[in-house]
């Protein structure tokens, strides 16, 4: 089977370098030619959780040949409408593109590619891009139960879906999944409250953890995905496959709010090092993904009458971050109004 990993930044380079050693014929796309050039020369060196250096085939896109039976896409949203046309040429009617971007892209990439060969995934691991050739696997792999929920876009569990997890277990653990719009909730919970609040702050998640605002905007961030989620007639999943039941997310009580505390503290206690991919984007002027993620949550929210505040102004706060206009500080927690602070947050 013939693999492409589109967007091989941080997650897609220790994805391939994990399928490339243990047998895949891989190839890592991507538009960052030192990166490829180191991936070509010297492998993939994955540090942080492990130390091991595999040797990789790199290329750019414009360097694609043939058709990909299976392409993992970790590009941007951002770059979908450049990305996916000129994907194309390299898929027939047997190829799936399994998108395991941020956000919820499945119907995006539908459109352009056809929801037959569209599936899509959320992964439940974190890396960060260090140096060409070099990214940081940031948490222990071997403690979770499975690294990615995979699933087709109408629940449907077939022989394509399976054959996708199988490719992924060479990584780690694959679960298939006959709800993916469920579990794509689920992992916005994630993205847009703790990824949104590293933005924010410019913290790793461990400060996101460690002080009392942030960590608290974590809990009405959460309860706004929690509200549009329900309003879209989806369920959502216990964060990180934690005892905590999402109903801690509705904040109806202090009890609710402390629970709901104490749940990002374990969810996110082996992922402390990780700098969210949005964070990362702005300490090196890119672009982020903040509309795709803490802005689709608004723009459910406007569609079903839900206020979104506190993710209203997690989009507000990053595009002034990204347009120069606030620093990349903790300062920012400022800029959230005292009044929607509703509960008392304790220290850790």
């Amino acid at each position: 089977m013939k693999i492409a990993i589109l967007g091989s930044g941080a997650m897609g380079t220790v994805l391939g370098a994990y399928l490339t050693k243990n047998g895949c014929a891989v190839e890592l796309v991507d538009t960052y030619q030192a990166h490829v050039d180191k991936l070509n020369d010297s492998g993939a060196h994955i540090v942080g959780a492990v130390d091991m250096v595999v040797p990789v085939k790199a290329i750019l896109p414009e360097q694609m040949e043939g058709i990909y039976d299976l392409v993992f896409l970790f590009t941007k949203q951002l770059a979908n409408d450049t990305v996916l046309p000129a994907l194309l040429p390299h898929l027939d009617e047997n190829s799936t593109v399994c998108t395991l971007q941020n956000g919820v892209p499945e119907p995006f990439v539908a459109n352009y590619v056809g929801e037959s060969r569209t599936v899509g995934g959320t992964v439940l691991w974190g890396a960060t891009f260090l140096e060409p050739g070099v990214s940081e696997l940031t948490q222990d792999i071997t403690k979770a139960t499975h690294l990615f929920e995979i699933g087709e876009m109408d629940g449907h569990i077939g022989p394509r879906i399976q054959k996708v997890a199988a490719a992924l277990e060479h990584m780690g653990p694959a679960m298939v999944s006959d709800c993916l719009m469920d579990s794509r909730w689920s992992k916005l919970v994630n993205n847009a409250c703790m990824s949104g609040m590293s933005a924010v702050c410019g913290y790793t998640f461990g400060q996101v953890l460690d002080n009392p605002v942030s960590r608290a905007c974590l809990s009405y961030i959460g309860r706004e995905v929690k509200q549009c989620c329900e309003a879209e007639g989806r369920t959502l999943h216990p964060l990180l496959s934690l005892p905590y039941p999402p109903v801690s997310l509705s904040l109806r009580d202090q009890k609710e709010f402390d629970e709901s505390q104490q749940m990002f503290l374990e969810a996110y206690e082996d992922l402390r090092p990780a700098k969210a991919s949005m964070l990362q984007d702005l300490e090196k002027g890119r672009p982020t993904e903040v509309r795709m993620i803490d802005g689709y949550v608004c723009q459910v929210g406007r569609k079903h009458g839900i206020p979104t505040p506190f993710c209203d102004k997690v989009v507000e706060i990053v595009e002034r971050i990204g347009a120069g206009e606030l620093p990349l500080s903790d300062e920012n927690l400022k800029q959230f109004p005292a009044e929607l602070f509703t509960y008392a947050a304790a220290c850790k």
